[in-house]
């Protein structure tokens, strides 16, 4: 992957000495300075949700939280410590809210907890992930509020295509991530030596 990136980078490099010099560097500076702006509205964005993630922890609402969603965690991820649920809890409330990046916290908690010692991924961190990844969202808060710092007419256009398309991907990916799992569970039966006998005479 490293070379990858660096290729890219050189052929980058080589196309912009062997071009217009002037627009290159312009396009640089240009979007250097929107890269920063950007990161300044992601930062205030990401200030407030997880200021609000802090309170919901401090007064204890995740604990109520994980109560109610205990049933989709236990059918998702099986038996998993009080802990554990309450930062997958977490960790699904905020990205049904589309709060981003601020999801990272609990998810990061979620698997540490989740780990078990071993140099491979459980079925839990693997659903967690996958989870995260299609990341279902019911309000993409953090899209939108993005697109009123941009200037966007219509904001909140996107929340019904975002529903579509996340609920579409979180249930391909939780079921397939299931499908996985039963596959790797079923053990196949070995052939008795008179079996493969004949099937060799036959063959």
């Amino acid at each position: 992957m490293n070379a990858i990136w660096i290729s890219f980078i050189m052929v980058g490099l080589g196309l912009m000495l062997f071009n217009n010099v002037d627009i290159a560097f312009s396009s640089i500076l240009t979007g250097s300075e929107k890269a920063v702006s950007l990161a300044i509205k992601l930062w205030a964005i990401y200030a407030v949700w997880l200021g609000i993630l802090k309170i919901v922890e401090d007064t204890g609402l995740n604990n109520k939280i994980s109560k109610l969603l205990n049933p989709l965690i236990n059918k998702l991820f099986g038996k998993t410590e009080p802990e554990i649920k309450n930062e997958i809890a977490i960790n699904l409330t905020s990205n049904l809210l589309g709060m981003g990046n601020a999801c990272t916290p609990s998810a990061i908690n979620a698997i540490n907890g989740m780990h078990k010692g071993s140099d491979k991924a459980t079925a839990g961190m693997l659903m967690l992930m996958i989870l995260n990844t299609s990341s279902l969202e019911l309000l993409p808060t953090t899209v939108i509020g993005l697109r009123v710092a941009a200037g966007s007419v219509a904001p909140n256009s996107i929340i019904f295509p975002t529903l579509i398309a996340t609920t579409v991907s979180t249930v391909s990916g939780v079921l397939m991530c299931k499908l996985c799992e039963k596959l790797k569970t079923i053990k196949l039966k070995p052939l008795k030596h008179s079996r493969v006998k004949k099937w060799l005479v036959l063959t």
